[in-house]
């Protein structure tokens, strides 16, 4: 039997982005607080009865985010455009070689009200 495990975690980050509605706004930098969520699938190891130990999941989330933390989005190598599509693929391809079993990233804005959740 699977099981699905996740972390949440969250950072305040600053960004622009060039849109076609409510440009003037997304234009001048602006910054959000941005929660995530890390989902993990596999089988329970029959020993610890753990899909992976959550202390190594967090560990590998406390790199990224000290990458994404009160940072310029904009600046962030590899992340593209900062949309909230960029930002759950980003830290997907981030987390996944240390996270093998890595099998989807959720980001939301509660202010906002918007979420973005890729998958495998």
């Amino acid at each position: 039997m699977k099981c699905e495990i996740s972390q949440t975690f969250f950072f305040d980050a600053a960004h622009t982005l060039d849109r076609t509605v409510e440009t003037d706004a997304s234009k001048r930098v602006h910054g959000h607080t941005y929660n995530a969520e890390v989902f993990l699938t596999g089988e329970r190891d029959p020993r610890t009865g753990m899909v992976i130990d959550l202390g190594l999941v967090r560990r590998e989330i406390d790199v990224l985010r000290g990458r994404l933390d009160h940072h310029l989005l904009d600046e962030i190598a590899g992340l593209g455009p900062p949309t909230l599509e960029n930002l759950c693929q980003f830290i997907f391809r981030q987390l996944r070689p240390g996270l093998p079993a890595l099998t989807s990233v959720r980001v939301w804005r509660v202010s906002v009200g918007d979420a973005c959740r890729v998958s495998v």
